[in-house]
């Protein structure tokens, strides 16, 4: 009877075994959130002040403030991230000169994403 039930642990350890992501995702998810965040910009800088008298104007412009800004805060972390995890992590001694290290990434692409403003 115990030969006829399937082996559990088996099955379990294959189904949760790791998946590699393909090379070019990092690069296609940066380029999807760089362009979404251009074109929320697009969005908000066609969008007419004298508009905002109606309410019902303000749709469009708050999804895309927040569509883009969700998107550039997400592009500014996976470019962060790939530079902390590209850098070697022994190098840094203590969690103060990483979150350092990281606010300065942050800064540095947010500049990026702004222009320079």
């Amino acid at each position: 009877m115990s030969e006829a039930l399937p082996n559990f642990e088996g099955l379990l350890r294959e189904a949760l075994a790791p998946v590699e992501p393909p090379e070019d995702l990092a690069l296609r998810l940066e380029s999807t959130l760089e362009s979404i965040t251009e074109m929320a910009a697009e969005e908000l800088q066609e969008w007419e002040l004298s508009a905002m008298r109606d309410p019902r104007n303000w749709v469009r412009p708050a999804t895309a403030l927040v569509a883009g800004g969700g998107a550039g805060v997400a592009l500014v972390l996976l470019r962060s991230r790939r530079r902390a995890h590209g850098s070697s992590s022994g190098a840094l001694s203590g969690a103060r000169k990483s979150a350092e290290r990281t606010v300065r990434d942050l800064r540095r692409e947010t500049r990026k994403l702004l222009g320079d403003r």
